[in-house]
């Protein structure tokens, strides 16, 4: 049995994931990111982060970056995840043609931690952009797995060009600040900029202007001046998340710990200084590891949502 597929062990207990935790960065008040999106369920929803739909458009906005569809994004070549010593994973359905998520072209964003859908699928986010692992680019090459990419201006700005051969694989670039402020802790004005500077940077680079907001450890996302900020900056829904990978575990905000259809799924660019002497592709390939033990494909997130009609 590989290392990436072996089971969980006592070094994954209560303890050393809060330690673990620690080591990857997004967090606020010393816990992890899935516990942080806990206190903040999406608006309008229960406790257990629900989904919230914006109101209907008449047509979703075409795609800035075309992504595969029919037959599954990961559904590589067994050699392909060989080379990682993966397991491939179940292929992905192709993209529902009726999105279950909706967002409006004006009016107060939706918070949303999962989508709702029946397919066995999850989404796979991966923020910030510290780490700039060529292997990386190399592995979503090979594997074909969709990732959805929240970056922080001042973290990326240094090298911009490195996710830009992620988009090229039809990866989708989104907001997450201009230097990871935590966004309840500062007045409406600064929350602005964080958005809207971050905004103006990741479109002209990127080509497109995202579409998505993450705030930093998920904190501040269902206050009326976060909302207003981000309508104010152009994104038009804020993703918080179920799950936050650590090192060789995920934290789970559910009680049995299991995955469920639509989740989403934090992970972040980090590296071995980080990652107590993981790469980003070892961390990455023991977070696919844990999906395909639960028998879960992943999706494409911008798959399942509908932008707004132009």
């Amino acid at each position: 049995m590989n290392r990436h597929a072996r089971s969980r062990t006592t070094v994954y207990a209560a303890g050393a994931l809060a330690l673990l935790a620690a080591a990857t960065g997004c967090t606020s008040d010393g816990g992890s990111g899935a516990a942080s999106a806990a206190l903040v369920p999406a608006s309008g929803s229960p406790a257990s982060g629900s989904p919230v739909t914006a109101a209907p458009s008449r047509s979703a906005a075409p795609s800035p970056t075309a992504s595969p569809t029919g037959g599954g994004p990961a559904a590589g070549d067994a050699a392909a995840w060989a080379k990682w010593q993966l397991t491939p994973l179940p292929p992905a359905p192709p993209a529902p043609a009726d999105k279950p998520v909706k967002l409006a072209r004006t009016g107060p964003v939706p918070v949303f931690s999962e989508v709702k859908t029946s397919d066995k699928v999850v989404f796979v986010t991966i923020d910030d952009g510290a780490e700039k692992d060529p292997k990386f680019v190399e592995m979503l090459t090979d594997l074909k797995v969709p990732v959805s990419m929240f970056l922080t201006r001042d973290i990326v700005k240094d090298d911009y060009g490195y996710f830009k051969r992620l988009q090229a694989l039809g990866n989708h670039v989104h907001n997450h600040t201009v230097d990871h402020a935590q966004m309840s802790k500062v007045p409406p004005e600064k929350q602005k900029s964080e958005i809207c500077d971050a905004q103006a940077a990741l479109t002209q680079q990127y080509g497109t202007p995202p579409l998505l907001f993450r705030p930093p450890y998920g904190d501040g996302a269902n206050t009326p001046a976060l909302n207003t900020s981000v309508q104010q900056c152009g994104p038009r829904a804020v993703v918080l998340w179920r799950e936050s990978m650590q090192i060789h575990d995920m934290q789970y905000q559910a009680a049995d710990k299991k995955l469920r259809p639509g989740d989403i799924v934090l992970a972040h660019f980090r590296g071995p200084k980080d990652l107590k002497g993981e790469t980003m592709t070892q961390m990455f390939g023991e977070l696919l590891a844990r999906i395909q033990e639960q028998g879960f494909a992943v999706a494409r997130l911008e798959d399942y949502i509908e932008a707004p009609a132009a």
